[in-house]
């Protein structure tokens, strides 16, 4: 798997090239998090998130189909003692319905066949009333961005989707999650957070 290649230098990469997003996200990510929280973290990569929502919450299961990353992430991760990390798809989630009082997956929907799939197992195992966030990074048409893009498609990377903010907002449209609110972390490259709150069915 590519992101098994990647693993070991992907924080350093992303630090050099878009430090202010990559650090500010998992700050923001945290925000939506309350004390008490049981958290479901899908595609949790090297644990960037991962770090900051833990000392918010009760318990977070980070998840990831790479096992290298998750390697990663326990070694980012080691001094807290409230995170199981385990391996697993985040388009066919093996556990109940309505799990978790929170659910993230950062950066990982633009890399998927299909999407509406995923999300739709987010929103499975979310509880009623609880929130779905999904960071993903957007283009902002920048050169240096477009490079990026670029370099990361000749060493192997797939993107399947390329949004900016209104293309994002009007996929989650189009997807009916109508209870979605919006925010944007600017940088070299912006990355958007959409946050889903689980209304009753």
């Amino acid at each position: 798997m590519i992101w098994d290649t990647f693993a070991g230098i992907y924080d350093m990469a992303e630090t050099i090239y878009n430090k202010e997003v990559y650090t500010n996200l998992g700050r923001r990510v945290a925000q939506e998090i309350d004390e008490g929280d049981v958290v479901l973290e899908c595609a949790c990569g090297t644990g960037v998130i991962s770090k900051y929502i833990a000392p918010k919450c009760r318990l977070l299961v980070a998840t990831d189909l790479s096992k290298g990353m998750l390697a990663e992430a326990q070694k980012n991760c080691d001094n807290l003692n409230n995170i199981k990390f385990r391996y697993a798809d985040i388009t066919n989630i093996n556990c109940r319905d309505e799990r978790f009082d929170k659910v993230v997956a950062g950066n990982v929907i633009h890399l998927l066949d299909e999407p509406y799939k995923a999300i739709n197992e987010l929103m499975r195992v979310c509880k009623t009333g609880g929130k779905v966030i999904i960071p993903t990074y957007i283009n902002n048409e920048s050169s240096s961005q477009q490079l990026a893009a670029d370099a990361l498609r000749l060493a192997g990377v797939d993107f399947k989707h390329e949004f900016d903010f209104e293309s994002y907002k009007e996929f989650f449209r189009e997807g009916g999650y109508e209870d979605t609110k919006f925010d944007v972390i600017r940088g070299r490259m912006d990355c958007a957070i959409a946050v889903i709150t689980k209304k009753q069915a």
